[in-house]
């Protein structure tokens, strides 16, 4: 194994690109200068793109030589979400290795990526790789923002410098432990819910905060419409994305039928039983999730709130549209309270999904049970976002893939997406570079 992946990932961590939504924020131009120095050289072209200052995204290119093959993007962004140095172990922004683990903001999401993908590129241009197809590395900025400075700007500005046939980016690979399951399955992220953040405004009638019996408080209206909206238990959607997940897990037919059964599905998931990692998992993999996540208003503690704002997070499941969203919210507060209550979009973005029946599926499939005999990949539903979706309204197939060693469990793993104690080990990051390399080699060789 080449030092220079977990080297490159404490250089990325130690830069601190941390986007905090604003443009000013990220600064990912510190971490696109450490990627030019490993990626830069003979056999890649490289080109760095800065919309605004500070914001650089660098595009490296290994030129096909038959134009009509199919061109792989591997994609990986460079910024990281804050975090608080009070509730971590080791310094968040110190990249410090411990024990065989790169320590710190982004050693999961996603600079593991990052860097793994720029050592590989770098690696099989040192080689002398001649692919068919173009290989093209994407060292995206603003990932973490929504994309506005990053992936979305390239394909609207750059699109001849990032477009390609195949994508792949964060996450996946990870072994889910499906309860039943015989084999090491590790799922592919062939599409993402949509997302929303969406602003309820909740309306009231003012007055002295000493007379509250029956006031109109915007503020007591805005709880319960909380407290409605967290009591909303929808019913599991068990066809499309989730059924095709469990038939490829190939589990015995009474775990199956536990699976494939919305009653039984929600049963499990409630069930003190359950991993709560996974019971979590699963719910929002198969439903479409309301979380209220910040709320603000009324202006003096003395005066009755005359209005409050209610910030809602939404992810929805394929097909699901802005009219859906609002008759779920609608259902669930009540027309009597819904009267007091306009709903405002911020951003709707509408899900995606990229079929599993492709050539680059079969060669995941290879490579990893060649670097992890006994696992295979199966198809996933990822519940967050990511930057695939701008590659799938373009017309690429996107996946979200990787693969990681059983150092770390499922529930770390998880827990570690911009939470604290975020950490990578040694031997992931070898598989990571490998599975590109070896990628490369059978999509495009």
């Amino acid at each position: 194994m080449t030092t220079a992946t977990p080297e490159l990932l404490q250089a990325l961590i130690r830069n601190a690109c941390v986007n905090d939504g604003t443009p000013d924020s990220g600064g990912e131009s510190r971490n696109v200068d450490a990627i030019a120095a490993v990626v830069d050289g003979p056999g890649i072209d490289v080109e760095r793109y800065e919309p605004v200052p500070g914001r650089s995204s660098l595009v490296a290119r290994i030129e096909g030589t038959d134009p009509d093959a199919p061109s792989l993007l591997l994609m990986g962004h460079t910024d990281v979400v804050p975090a608080n140095a009070d509730g971590w172990r080791h310094d968040p922004f110190g990249g410090e290795l411990i024990d065989g683990e790169v320590w710190g903001r982004g050693a999961i999401d996603m600079l593991n990526h990052t860097s793994s993908m720029a050592v590989a590129v770098r690696d099989l241009a040192d080689s002398g790789f001649r692919p068919r197809g173009s290989l093209i590395y994407l060292a995206v900025a603003d990932e973490e923002g929504g994309g506005t400075y990053g992936a979305e700007w390239l394909l609207e500005h750059q699109r001849e410098s990032v477009a390609a046939d195949y994508v792949i980016t964060e996450t996946g690979g990870m072994a889910l432990p499906v309860p039943g399951a015989t084999e090491t399955l590790l799922p592919v992220m062939v599409g993402e819910k949509g997302f929303g953040w969406v602003t309820l405004v909740v309306t009231g009638t003012p007055g002295h905060g000493s007379m509250p019996l029956r006031t109109d408080n915007a503020l007591v209206k805005a709880a319960e419409v909380v407290q409605r909206l967290a009591a909303i238990q929808s019913r599991p959607r068990i066809e499309g994305e989730w059924r095709d997940f469990i038939e490829a897990c190939r589990l015995p037919d009474e775990v199956a039928t536990l699976f494939l059964d919305a009653d039984a599905l929600t049963a499990y998931c409630a069930s003190d039983d359950a991993d709560l990692g996974l019971a979590r998992l699963i719910h929002a993999a198969t439903t479409t999730t309301i979380a209220p996540t910040m709320v603000s208003g009324g202006v003096k503690s003395n005066v009755i709130a005359d209005r409050v704002e209610v910030q809602l997070d939404i992810r929805t499941l394929p097909g699901v549209t802005t009219d859906d969203v609002v008759a779920i919210i609608a259902a669930a507060v009540g027309e009597e309270l819904m009267a007091s209550v306009e709903v405002r979009f911020g951003l709707l973005h509408e899900a995606s999904v990229s079929p599993a029946a492709t050539p680059l599926w079969d060669t995941l499939a290879s490579v990893s049970s060649a670097l992890l005999p006994g696992a295979r990949p199966v198809p996933f539903l990822l519940v967050g976002i990511t930057d695939a979706r701008f590659f799938r309204d373009a017309g690429s197939m996107a996946y979200g893939y990787g693969l990681f060693s059983d150092r770390i469990s499922f529930r770390d793993f998880a827990a570690m997406f911009h939470g604290n104690d975020e950490r990578i080990d040694v031997e992931s990051l070898d598989l990571s570079t490998r599975l590109w390399s070896n990628v490369a080699r059978d999509f495009l060789g």
